[in-house]
């Protein structure tokens, strides 16, 4: 049905190769430049979500904490003084049914009870502040993924056993094998004397210094808390809808429940602060393509001026002319954006190959992915036609018998 009107587009491409070529290389840049971009802030977004998710529950529910209480002193000036109840480790009632009730809310992928306090790691003369998490390691890796985390020795939690972050270790000169006790720092108290098993390594050099991973039941002993738990950790689908989640949890159970989003505010406003910087160099960067192509074009529309007028004395209709001109837009914004593809994967292998970290890796992954590819392309099309509408409105409307005497 085009087949006319492509072919007069290709030719006048053809005839003026220096524009064509400027214009469609302005396009190829766009492309790469958005591309690129684009992949870096997804990669690095992804990069800082797992780093930031990958030691901790998407979604956290406790018991609620007693309100404080408040104490008036009835001398001759009278003084509200808050006290705060003293804080104890709590146990959610009926754990089991509640973390039942919870799997079976939509969004969540997973739940895992634990029974969690401070405590105390000794060795020799090695003495630390450890955090104590008592697991179901079988469903607590669903939650964080352990298994991806241990540095040394084998993932298992069994009677005597405890798995230790990787610092710990090295503050307490142990390693696989070795027997460290966990106390709660109470005078007399004996502890636990336990064998590490594997060296787990968070990400984060704080809490690999302080985490201590034991079987539940020998957590809750430890504790104080027989057969009780101080929290249930979810997974869910979309790290994104963690707060919707959070919500629909917290009706299932009178608890308090915190969503990773809540808990890592400034990061998550980071995060949108980087989309939103991507989405406005996007737009710009279409600007001032479609400017380009809008100028190109319409020095095209007046170096053609005799050649549109000999076309429409030869029966061409103002809406031939008219298409003319927007395949001429989205043909250049095609294989401008084909170009920048190509542009643009070579750009993310030279910052994968030669931008590393210390450690000689790379900072972190960058896909290029179809969908991306395919939105540029879609977009830099759309884009070269709609700055051709000025150009060719002005072609169309141009009079046969004048344009032939231009």
């Amino acid at each position: 049905m085009m087949r006319f009107e492509l072919q007069i587009a290709l030719r006048f491409l053809r005839e003026g190769r220096a524009q064509s070529a400027l214009i469609v290389g302005g396009v190829m840049v766009g492309v790469a430049v958005v591309v690129f971009i684009s992949a870096l802030v997804t990669g690095l977004q992804s990069n800082t979500i797992r780093r930031t998710l990958g030691a901790q529950a998407h979604i956290v529910a406790k018991p609620v904490e007693p309100a404080a209480r408040v104490q008036i002193d009835a001398g001759e000036a009278s003084i509200a003084l808050v006290q705060t109840a003293p804080r104890k480790i709590r146990s959610i009632d009926n754990w089991q049914q509640v973390m039942t009730a919870f799997e079976a809310v939509p969004g969540v992928v997973a739940a895992s009870p634990m029974a969690s306090g401070p405590a105390i790691a000794l060795r020799g003369e090695g003495r630390n502040a450890v955090t104590v998490f008592g697991v179901d390691l079988a469903r607590y890796d669903r939650i964080v993924d352990l298994r991806d985390k241990l540095a040394a020795g084998n993932l298992r939690l069994e009677p005597g056993d405890v798995l230790v972050g990787l610092e710990l270790a090295r503050d307490l000169g142990a390693d696989i094998g070795d027997r460290i006790t966990i106390t709660d720092g109470t005078a007399g108290s004996a502890g636990e004397r336990l064998q590490i098993v594997g060296m787990i390594d968070p990400g984060n050099r704080d809490l690999s210094r302080r985490s201590v991973y034991l079987p539940l039941h020998v957590a809750q002993n430890f504790l104080g808390l027989p057969g009780g738990v101080t929290s249930i950790d979810l997974r869910v689908q979309d790290v994104f809808a963690a707060n919707t989640v959070a919500d629909r949890v917290a009706r299932v159970a009178p608890l308090t429940v915190e969503s990773w989003m809540l808990t890592n505010n400034q990061l998550l406003s980071a995060l949108n602060a980087q989309t939103m910087a991507t989405g406005m160099i996007r737009i710009f960067v279409s600007i001032v393509v479609m400017l380009g192509i809008a100028s190109v074009l319409v020095v095209a529309v007046v170096q053609k001026t005799r050649e549109i007028g000999i076309l429409r004395a030869m029966g061409a209709s103002r809406g031939q002319m008219l298409r003319v001109f927007l395949l001429q837009g989205g043909l250049v914004g095609l294989f401008g954006s084909m170009l920048g593809a190509g542009l643009s994967a070579v750009l993310i292998f030279g910052f994968s190959h030669f931008v590393r970290g210390a450690d000689g890796n790379p900072l972190f992954p960058i896909a290029l992915t179809g969908p991306l590819l395919a939105y540029a392309c879609i977009t830099a099309t759309l884009c070269g036609m709609l700055a051709a509408i000025a150009p060719a409105r002005r072609a169309a409307r141009l009079d046969p018998a004048l344009a032939m005497r231009a």
